[in-house]
């Protein structure tokens, strides 16, 4: 790992200090269990990537400005909704670690906080005129719920080939890295071909990124995320899908049946990764990882040379290099 995230902030250190206020306020409600409930939220963030890529997308090309804070809340506010929501459909009572919202106050409070948030980032955008933003967000939150619907559909059916697993993931997961990106030059630059390139830019590493989270399914990393998940939701991954498609007809057949009909037996999933180990399924994702990367790296090293073009490579680095 080249960097941690301390020290790929330092160009931002200032602004991600004042976000972290700005978006407390952007949150708060005269509601007082949606007061507790907002700051419980804020207190579990996690690393905080996305504000960091807008906030260095629009230091590449323009003074950040209230305009990018903005942007980041937006952002966030919808992204966090979107995971609060997740966590009720999922029926997930942990979330990095800690209790979920619907697991301490129950689906009906969760669903409704959820909606408050969605309507606290298109409120911000809307009394300041941030139209622009707007647009470039809601249209990633349909999208990432197009890529979500998409992959329920084919989980039923487990025919995802190679170009239907890239939409998926595009939509889903892609999608709001490139509107991090996107929103950053927006807030500093009227020209929509750089917004466009650096929306390129976000959607190539989000891609890369995905890949990454689907290799820990196979226990590459030990503090990953539980092995075989995947796998045990019917998700239809990279490695998976080469897996199969190099395979003779009736080992297809069996993995199939297994993932189909066994998929909570630990020992039908663990013949189901050995599957994929042996195919070389893993190496194929990785190459493929790797390309995506590279793909973003090109459009970053068109930009003019700044500190914030260098924090950037590095936390695409970061992102691709992590462990869990």
């Amino acid at each position: 790992m080249k960097s941690d995230l301390k020290q790929i902030q330092v160009p931002i250190e200032a602004e991600m200090a004042q976000f972290e206020h700005k978006f407390r306020d952007f949150m708060k409600s005269k509601v007082k269990l949606l007061d507790h409930i907002t700051n419980y939220i804020v207190k579990r963030k996690g690393k905080q990537m996305r504000p960091m890529f807008v906030f260095l997308s629009a230091g590449i090309f323009g003074e950040i400005n209230e305009s990018t804070h903005r942007g980041a809340a937006l952002i966030e506010l919808l992204h966090t909704a979107s995971l609060v929501h997740d966590d009720v459909v999922d029926d997930a009572n942990y979330r990095r670690g800690f209790f979920s919202v619907n697991a301490l106050w129950k689906n009906k409070i969760a669903v409704l906080v959820g909606d408050y948030l969605l309507s606290r980032g298109l409120l911000l955008s809307v009394e300041h005129g941030d139209y622009h933003l707007l647009k470039i967000v809601s249209n990633a939150v349909k999208e990432m719920s197009e890529g979500e619907l998409l992959q329920s559909y084919k989980a039923r059916k487990l025919d995802v080939d190679e170009e239907v697993y890239y939409e998926i993931i595009r939509q889903k997961t892609a999608s709001l890295i490139a509107a991090c990106c996107a929103v950053g030059v927006a807030s500093v630059s009227q020209d929509t071909e750089l917004v466009e390139r650096m929306r390129l830019f976000g959607e190539k590493l989000g891609l890369a990124f995905q890949i990454k989270d689907d290799l820990f399914d196979y226990g590459e990393d030990e503090i990953g995320k539980p092995v075989g998940i995947d796998i045990k939701e019917k998700k239809m991954t990279l490695p998976l899908i080469y897996a199969l498609r190099n395979a003779d007809w009736l080992t297809k057949k069996k993995i199939i049946y297994l993932i189909r009909n066994r998929s909570e037996d630990k020992k039908a999933v663990t013949e189901v990764i050995d599957f994929v180990k042996k195919s070389g399924g893993l190496e194929y994702a990785k190459d493929k990882m790797n390309a995506f990367y590279q793909e973003s790296l090109a459009i970053l090293n068109d930009f003019p040379e700044s500190e914030y073009k260098t924090s950037l490579r590095e936390l695409v680095s970061y992102t691709i290099e992590r462990k869990k």
